[in-house]
């Protein structure tokens, strides 16, 4: 179960990483990024509960664009995806489901999309990736 991978509210300390929310955007405030937040739990299809830096959660629906592409009530995780000639590039999660990512990045105004098995990396390592798999990064 997806909720078992992120951690949970009651034993923060369960888990050695918690998914990263690289950026996100309260509703009445401005864009966070980069503050250790990170995803508690799921409540939706891509409706997701975030520890914030301040010590508060809230509910964020999760959108597979750049930070400074959201709006308010938004959040977006980024992904290393590897390649097959193992060259890697950056995602951002779309949708999150059975141990399976899909991610999209833009280049030169163009969507590209894919899905790929995920990996949780370790803070020393999480910008490294398996060919063929995508890398999240965890707090």
């Amino acid at each position: 179960m997806f909720n078992d991978l992120i951690g949970n509210n009651e034993d923060s300390t369960r888990y050695s990483g918690r998914l990263e929310v690289t950026a996100y955007y309260p509703t009445g405030g401005s864009l966070l990024q980069g503050d250790d937040s990170y995803i508690m739990r799921q409540r939706g299809s891509n409706r997701f509960l975030i520890a914030q830096a301040d010590s508060t959660t809230a509910v964020y629906t999760l959108k597979g664009v750049a930070p400074a592409s959201l709006a308010a009530g938004e959040m977006c995780v980024r992904v290393v995806v590897t390649n097959d000639d193992s060259t890697n590039f950056n995602a951002f999660v779309t949708r999150f489901y059975n141990k399976t990512i899909k991610w999209a990045y833009t280049v030169d105004g163009n969507t590209i999309t894919g899905t790929s098995k995920y990996t949780l990396g370790t803070e020393a390592n999480e910008d490294s990736s398996l060919t063929g798999f995508a890398s999240i990064n965890v707090i």
